[in-house]
């Protein structure tokens, strides 16, 4: 399987209806915070909380959505090249006792979300963390799941699945290429 999986249109649906699932899994939006995973999962995180704040009059979007850096949480740091620390926005009214929804682009071994689990133990402690990825393409490697996902994508190891959205790359797609393939 190789070629665009998902057009503009088909990542737009998918917030769209994960929107809807926060709100319908936790009985509104008044106590979700939104923080996205930077690269990617930062404007995702901003477009989910505008789907929601669409739907819920009360919800700020502003207000409520955030970005996690992760970097100094890796369990590869001396595996990867030298990176910079990114920085860490939490909105105003914090996390504790709040409903963090982590935003992330692709969901696949897991070590990113552990990473993002134990950074969110520095900010303070909320009532629970869910979990949104806008593709879910497998290969596990530690017990984690997604409780929203736009998108199940089954994918073997030798395959790559890069999102890009235009705030970012001026384009909005999820496509799987062959690793080595560009």
């Amino acid at each position: 399987m190789s070629g665009t999986i998902m057009s503009a249109a088909d990542i737009h649906r998918a917030l769209t209806r994960i929107a809807h699932e926060v709100i319908e899994r936790n009985e509104g939006a008044d106590d979700i915070v939104l923080l996205g995973i930077p690269t990617r999962g930062e404007p995702l995180a901003t477009r989910l909380g505008e789907r929601i704040a669409s739907v819920e009059p009360g919800f700020d979007a502003a207000a409520s959505v955030g970005a996690i850096d992760i970097t100094m949480y890796r369990d590869d740091l001396h595996r990867q090249p030298t990176r910079p620390i990114g920085s860490t926005k939490v909105p105003d009214r914090g996390i504790d006792d709040r409903i963090v929804v982590l935003v992330d682009d692709v969901l696949h071994t897991g070590r990113t979300i552990r990473a993002a689990l134990d950074a969110i133990k520095d900010l303070g402690r909320p009532r629970a963390v869910q979990l949104a990825a806008l593709v879910d393409r497998g290969h596990r490697e530690l017990p984690i799941r997604a409780d929203f996902v736009g998108k199940n994508l089954p994918t073997s190891r030798r395959e790559r699945v890069d999102v890009h959205l235009s705030e970012i790359d001026g384009e909005d797609a999820v496509m799987v290429t062959e690793r080595g393939d560009k």
